[in-house]
């Protein structure tokens, strides 16, 4: 066995159980256990949601910032974003202040949530000098347009008669003018890039308010008055900051908060999992790589719609290397996934098992399945099945 074997380890995290971080690192314990002199390399990822300040702090030793912020529902909370002060760059995860993981069911609603919280964040990083900022979107509670986080930074959100409006998303319907003369200067100075996990637009059917508005808790009566406010928003924008934000990919991410990124911040709207491999150099890690490894919770169709795994698939395949994918859950459809760019996926479940069982052993799981995804490929390398031979050099 070639000693210089190289391996690539880049994995989503697995939601409510394992980060990316932890992940890559028990395969690469197990693929060190196999492979002693194997060169391994830990590149754990992220699609734009949960995990990208994980994953910005471990692989660019980036310095996590704590401040103050408001969650969704205003009270006052801690959160944090990664800071690289050589770059000026400040890496900010939408959820880790405007995130639905902040709230109890019961206090899920999507009229009233904003996202003061991650404008707090940007003001923050601004503060610190940041002349970059990148903002993961995923996770959110929120169904504002972004004009949360937008009065944050200066914008302000007046009816018919004047009256400055709460940024929320019961108030979007009665956004009459929105005034832009209090706006923080810092903006026009900073390069801003917001990692989509999802390419929905930002009206219709497959846009926010209908296709997200519901897990965000809210009624089909709320659902409408949402369209509508965000179909407000957008004909405002368009009066006021002579931007189109209707038709435009990206646009109804994070509850329209790709739409309030695009309009109020000039960001640039990119595929998450796109801008995170281009961050941490992937493509040139994959050179004379031999397998590379990567994962999620759940992967399934859906998954070659933007989310991390696909992303890390479609490099692989572009340079011929064996993609092997190891997921909690596998979906059906199989044959599309293998023609996106994955060798082979596995589940770690040993069989029918609940799901409480499955996150409390994932790891157990997934040092066997990690094994068996070894071995197996392994074997292929050297015609030889036994450990001894696939210990070798």
């Amino acid at each position: 066995m070639n000693s210089n074997m190289k391996i690539v380890i880049a994995p989503n995290a697995f939601k409510d159980s394992l980060s990316a971080v932890q992940i890559s690192r028990i395969i690469a314990e197990r693929a060190a256990s196999l492979i002693p002199k194997a060169n391994l390399i830990q590149l754990p990822v992220a699609d734009g949601g949960d995990g990208l300040i994980d994953i910005a702090s471990y692989t660019l030793q980036g310095e996590r910032i704590k401040c103050t912020v408001r969650d969704p529902l205003g009270r006052t909370m801690v959160s944090e974003f990664c800071y690289i002060d050589e770059q000026k760059t400040a890496i900010i995860e939408m959820a880790s202040a405007s995130g639905l993981r902040l709230l109890k069911d019961s206090e899920r609603n999507p009229m009233i949530t904003s996202t003061k919280g991650t404008g707090d964040l940007i003001k923050a990083a601004l503060d610190l000098g940041a002349k970059n900022i990148l903002i993961g979107l995923g996770g959110s509670a929120t169904n504002d347009g972004g004009c949360g986080m937008a009065s944050v930074l200066g914008y302000r959100f007046l009816d018919s008669d004047g009256t400055e409006l709460e940024p929320c998303g019961e108030q979007l319907g009665k956004i009459a003018t929105i005034e832009t003369s209090t706006l923080d200067p810092r903006l026009k100075n900073t390069q801003i890039s917001a990692l989509c996990d999802v390419n929905n637009p930002l009206l219709g059917e497959k846009g926010a308010s209908r296709v997200y508005g519901p897990q965000k808790g809210g009624t089909p009566e709320n659902v409408l008055i949402l369209e509508a406010g965000m179909n407000n928003l957008a004909n405002r924008i368009r009066e006021n900051l002579l931007k189109t934000v209707h038709n435009i990919d990206y646009a109804g991410a994070a509850g329209g908060f790709g739409a309030g990124a695009y309009a109020f911040l000039n960001a640039e709207l990119r595929l998450g999992i796109d801008m995170v491999l281009e961050l941490i150099r992937f493509d040139e890690m994959l050179e004379n790589c031999d397998l590379v490894i990567t994962g999620e919770g759940k992967i399934d169709e859906q998954t070659v719609f933007g989310k991390a795994p696909a992303g890390v698939a479609a490099r692989a395949a572009n340079k011929n290397i064996p993609c092997m994918a190891i997921a909690g859950s596998r979906g059906l459809s199989l044959p599309d996934l293998h023609q996106a760019g994955f060798t082979s996926i596995f589940s770690i479940c040993p069989g029918p098992v609940s799901l409480e069982s499955a996150l409390e052993n994932a790891q157990s799981y997934l040092e066997t399945a990690t094994d068996q995804i070894l071995r197996c490929f392994l074997a292929g390398k050297t015609g030889d099945n036994t450990l001894d031979a696939l210990a070798v050099e």
